[in-house]
């Protein structure tokens, strides 16, 4: 496996980066990251499927094939990047295996441009992402892993559109393939005033320019959900609640 980095640039802002794919275990127990194809340029991604976001890898160990996640990365200009793999040829011989989706529970989090964890807490345990109901209950726990108490679902969704509730929290979680708009962070922030709870915002496609100007003036915490599962910190207030806590 190469853990080295990989400079990306953000189409959309020029912005560097140095990606990191995070390293999840084969089933033979041998840490496994998909070869990022270093030199290409990424996509930002402005539409999101569920059967398009998983890429074939190869355990150089065992010769096992399997599907994983599409690596993705989160720029702090708000978009989320599909970082390009390269292809896998079919494996030969005796030591071809089946395909095997991963599962949560099987490794912890890592890569590059990852939430960095407190201390005191465990490794995050993420849910794999494959509906938008999933998306909801991956963000419910990552906010119970942050430290919030009593973190539940609303049901069904309510118009105000907070779909996490807990104690002194209030969290919405856009599963749509567009950027989260200026108006969605604004009423969040809003609904957190009237209650005199905390907001958090969760999205599947990262923020529109505008609504990531917003959140950093508000104060509201904006995270990226890649299909791990895993939530990536986008803005400062994201990062200060990985570090701090609930």
């Amino acid at each position: 496996m190469n853990s080295d980095g990989v400079p990306l640039r953000c189409p959309a802002c020029r912005r560097d980066h140095v990606y990191v794919p995070p390293a999840y275990p084969c089933a033979c127990g041998t840490p496994l990251a998909p070869p990022i194809q270093r030199g290409a340029t990424p996509s930002p991604i402005t539409h999101r499927t569920w059967t398009d976001t998983w890429v074939t890898v190869r355990c150089r160990a065992c010769g096992r094939q399997s599907q994983w996640p599409q690596p993705e990365l989160g720029c702090s200009c708000g978009a989320v990047l599909r970082v390009p793999v390269r292809p896998v040829t079919a494996p030969t011989g005796a030591k071809a295996a089946g395909h095997r989706q991963p599962r949560a529970g099987d490794r912890p989090p890592g890569g590059g441009d990852r939430p960095t964890e407190a201390p005191a807490r465990a490794a995050f345990r993420p849910l794999t992402i494959r509906t938008a109901r999933d998306a909801v209950t991956a963000a419910g726990l990552y906010l119970t892993w942050l430290g919030f108490g009593d973190v539940l679902h609303a049901e069904p969704p309510p118009a105000s559109g907070i779909d996490l509730r807990g104690r002194d929290l209030v969290a919405q979680v856009d599963p749509t393939t567009r950027p989260a708009s200026l108006k969605a962070v604004e009423c969040l922030w809003l609904h957190a005033m009237t209650t005199s709870a905390r907001s958090v915002h969760f999205s599947l496609a990262g923020y529109a320019p505008d609504a990531r100007r917003r959140a950093d003036e508000l104060g509201v915490p904006l995270f990226v959900l890649d299909l791990t599962g895993t939530p990536q910190p986008v803005n400062g207030a994201a990062r200060k609640l990985v570090s701090a806590g609930a």
